[in-house]
């Protein structure tokens, strides 16, 4: 006979393969399964149910970005919290890049600002766009270094976009909190 506590074959080989421990696969099992109301998959109208996102002007893109079908390549061998940190920044990346050319415009860019912006009633499209405009600026100059008077910076690349977040701690402040885990009894 097993003790309460013995885990599963399944959750330990889970927990071999991806590096989370066993508590943390039961959590992410219960998150699921409280979003996905008992389904097997996840549907777009799930997160509906998220309060965080009830209010945030770029909820479609966030909805959008766990949709994506563009692969995510995750190599394992690299340090866990490296990979991570650059996985979430290529969700990010992904978000912001809406024609998925691998290239951040300054368009592109311009209209995400404009999104943030738009619950601000005391800030003009212009402003929003002088916004955009003077960030885009930098980051040509954090990325190409100094242009001639004829060259134009075409867009964000991952690699540009790699470079313009490093140094910044994005794990601590970037995050959805999806459900209050503390209100919710185990599934087993």
């Amino acid at each position: 006979m097993g003790s309460a506590h013995s885990v599963p074959a399944e959750m330990r080989e889970l927990a071999d393969r991806t590096g989370f421990t066993s508590e943390q696969i039961e959590h992410l099992h219960r998150r699921f399964k409280q979003l996905s109301r008992d389904q097997l998959t996840i549907r777009k109208e799930n997160f509906d149910s998220i309060p965080d996102l009830e209010f945030n002007p770029i909820r479609g893109k966030i909805v959008h970005a766990f949709f994506d079908k563009r692969p995510i390549e995750m190599n394992m061998d690299e340090e866990q919290l490296d990979r991570f940190r650059k996985e979430k920044l290529k969700f990010l990346f992904h978000m912001y890049d809406s024609d998925h050319d691998g290239k951040i415009t300054l368009q592109e860019y311009r209209n995400v600002v404009e999104e943030l912006l738009s619950g601000n009633p005391h800030l003009e499209k212009e402003s929003a766009r002088s916004i955009a405009d003077g960030a885009m600026m930098e980051a040509a100059s954090i990325c190409v270094g100094q242009m001639g008077p004829d060259q134009v910076y075409e867009g964000i690349t991952f690699e540009d976009f790699l470079k313009m977040w490093q140094g910044i701690d994005i794990e601590t402040k970037m995050h959805v909190r999806f459900l209050n885990m503390e209100t919710i009894a185990h599934c087993y």
